[in-house]
């Protein structure tokens, strides 16, 4: 017995030592990448690749490689030729999840359209031209509740004209004659708007563009998606 428990000692002391060797290796890397990288370029983590020799690189929520001795940077997929999947994008969309429940709801311009069963979520900017493209687009979906965060990231006429929508009688209207007819927005932008906090979300979630959409499932699509593979994804979360 004593013989058995100390082969066990033995064992846990090992893998111990080996998790402690990764952990340091890892860690070695990210501080090496990091100064050749430069402070502007914050590294969030580093962790062993489904490749051996090849560690995984946590840059903002985009994924890059490395080798162990960080000299090269490697910006690709992989793909595990077996199953045929696309490890790289696969950790991307994990990566890129929220929870739905978290999204502040009361902070976005909500609308129903048919029974509104079928609900996601637009960070949009009332000068981004994709935006509008994509709401010209949407006019044809149904049974939807679309609710629209806006961001103003593309100057301080966004802001300007962010505000005049949310400040306005109807913002959902507002803002669908703004993004369809460019129609004339109201004058009023002195009531309190949701705006900074749209914008403090938006940085957590790492957008950096408009559109970007989210979907119950916590995923999302940058970018102004085709309509068919906007309803194919909303009939897949029934």
């Amino acid at each position: 017995m004593n013989k058995f428990i100390t082969a066990l000692v033995l064992i846990c002391a090992g893998l111990l030592s080996i998790g402690l060797s990764y952990a340091q290796t890892e860690q070695q890397i990210k501080t090496d990448l990091q100064k050749k990288l430069g402070a502007s370029t914050k590294i969030r983590g580093i962790s062993a690749s489904p490749l051996s020799g090849i560690y995984e690189v946590l840059v903002g929520n985009e994924v890059f490689y490395t080798d162990a001795k960080s000299q090269y940077l490697i910006q690709g997929e992989i793909i595990e030729l077996a199953t045929g999947k696309n490890l790289t994008e696969q950790r991307q969309n994990d990566l890129n999840r929220i929870k739905w429940s978290d999204l502040p709801q009361a902070n976005a311009i909500k609308q129903v359209r048919g029974n509104g069963s079928r609900q996601f979520a637009i960070f949009s900017d009332p000068n981004c031209g994709f935006c509008k493209r994509l709401e010209k687009s949407m006019k044809s979906l149904d049974n939807v509740t679309i609710y629209t965060f806006l961001i103003p990231i593309l100057g301080a006429d966004s802001l300007q004209k962010s505000k005049q929508i949310w400040c306005s009688s109807d913002p959902a209207k507002t803002y669908n004659e703004w993004m369809l007819n460019a129609n004339a927005l109201p004058t009023k932008t002195d009531c309190p708007t949701p705006l900074d906090k749209n914008l403090a979300l938006a940085k957590t979630y790492g957008i950096t563009g408009t559109p970007t959409l989210f979907f119950t499932d916590g995923s999302r699509f940058p970018g102004a998606v085709q309509i068919s593979d906007l309803e194919k994804k909303l009939d897949s979360l029934k």
